[in-house]
C-alpha cells in the first residue's frame, strides 16, 4: 500500500469519526442557560389514538425512583439523573457515547385537554399515558 493511500484512508476515518461525534452531540446535548451548563435530552415519541396520547421516552439505565414528572398548563416535564457506572480506580475509559448526568425534557402538550392516567418504566422505556378529556357539551 502506498503512503498516499494510507494517508487518504486515515483522513477518511478521522472525518467519519468527527461526523459521528457531531451527530451524537446534536442528538444528546444542548447548551443550557449558560455556556458551561450542558444537559442531555432523551429521544421522545408521541403516539395518539382515539382516546389517549402516549409519550414514550428512551431512558436506558435510569431508575424509576429517580424520574420526576411535572405537569404544567401547556407541557409535561420529565427529569432524572443517569449516574455514571461505578468503576475501579484503575479503569481507563476508551469511549463514551452514552450521555450521563442530569437531564430535563419539556414536551409541549395541551394539558387542558389531557389527564395523566398511567406511568410505567420498563426495559428502559418510560411510557406516560394521557387520557383525552371529554369536552363539556
Amino acid at each position: 500500500m502506498r503512503s498516499r493511500d494510507l494517508h487518504s484512508l486515515m483522513w477518511g476515518e478521522a472525518l467519519s469519526l468527527l461526523e459521528q461525534a457531531e451527530r451524537l452531540q446534536r442528538q444528546f446535548f444542548r447548551v443550557g442557560p449558560s455556556a458551561a451548563a450542558r444537559a442531555w435530552e432523551p429521544p421522545v415519541d408521541l403516539v395518539e389514538s382515539g382516546d389517549a396520547l402516549r409519550v414514550h421516552v428512551a431512558l436506558p439505565g435510569v431508575g424509576a425512583e429517580s424520574v420526576a414528572i411535572g405537569i404544567e398548563h401547556d407541557a409535561v416535564t420529565i427529569s432524572a439523573l443517569r449516574s455514571f457506572p461505578a468503576s475501579d480506580g484503575g479503569a481507563r475509559i476508551h469511549r463514551l457515547e452514552i450521555p450521563y448526568g442530569r437531564f430535563e425534557r419539556r414536551i409541549g402538550l395541551p394539558m387542558h385537554a389531557l389527564e395523566l392516567t398511567g406511568r410505567s418504566l420498563a426495559n428502559g422505556l418510560l411510557t406516560l399515558t394521557f387520557a383525552k378529556r371529554k369536552e363539556a357539551a
